[in-house]
C-alpha cells in the first residue's frame, strides 16, 4: 500500500494566497485552494474528497501539481492541446484560394454557387487534404487567408411593376 499523500508545508504567503484563491469566484481555483489546504491541516485524500464532494483521484492531482508546482496549480490553464496546428496551413490555403476563384462547374458540381462544405468536398477531391474537413475548419482557413466568408444570397426579382418600384433606392 501506498503511503498517504500531503502537501508540503505551507509558507505564510502561500497560506494567504490560498486563502484568497479560496474566496474566487472561479470554482476551479476555489476548488484547488480548498484541496491544498485541507491537505495542509493533515487529512489523508480520501476524507478531504469526501468532504468537499470530489474523487479521491482529483484530490491527488492536485496536491502532485502543488508539490511540483507550488501556487501556478491552483490557476486554471488551457484545455488546448499544445501541438495544435492548422489542418490547412500555409500552401494548402493558397491551394484552396484559387480552387474558391473557379466555377465549381468545373469540378462537376451542379451549381455555381460556393458553399462551405463544397469546399470541403473540393478540396478533399482535389487531393488538398487526405480527408474531408469540416466547414468550420474551412471557415478558418478562409479566415487565415484574409478574407471571411458570407452565406451566398439567392436574390428574387418580380416581374412585377409595383414590385420593381419598391426595390428602387429611396423609396420604401
Amino acid at each position: 500500500m501506498k503511503p498517504p499523500l500531503y502537501v508540503h508545508p505551507l509558507s505564510p504567503k502561500e497560506h494567504r494566497q490560498l486563502e484568497a484563491a479560496r474566496r474566487s469566484a472561479h470554482v476551479f481555483c476555489l476548488r484547488r485552494a480548498q484541496i491544498v489546504l485541507a491537505s495542509a491541516r493533515g487529512p489523508a485524500a480520501k476524507p478531504i474528497a469526501q468532504f468537499l464532494g470530489c474523487s479521491v483521484q482529483t484530490v491527488r492531482h492536485v496536491i502532485r501539481a502543488f508539490n511540483a508546482g507550488g501556487l501556478s496549480c491552483v490557476a486554471k490553464r488551457s484545455n488546448r492541446p499544445k501541438s495544435a496546428k492548422p489542418m490547412l496551413d500555409a500552401a494548402p490555403c493558397e491551394q484552396l484560394r484559387h480552387l474558391l476563384h473557379q466555377s465549381l462547374r468545373r469540378f462537376g458540381k451542379p451549381t455555381g454557387l460556393w458553399t462551405l462544405a463544397l469546399a470541403a468536398q473540393v478540396c478533399h477531391e482535389q487531393s488538398l487534404t487526405e480527408r474531408p474537413l469540416s466547414n468550420e475548419t474551412i471557415r478558418r482557413a478562409i479566415q487565415r487567408l484574409g478574407a471571411s466568408w458570407k452565406r451566398a444570397k439567392h436574390w428574387i426579382t418580380s416581374p412585377d411593376p409595383p414590385y420593381a418600384r419598391t426595390k428602387k433606392p429611396g423609396i420604401a
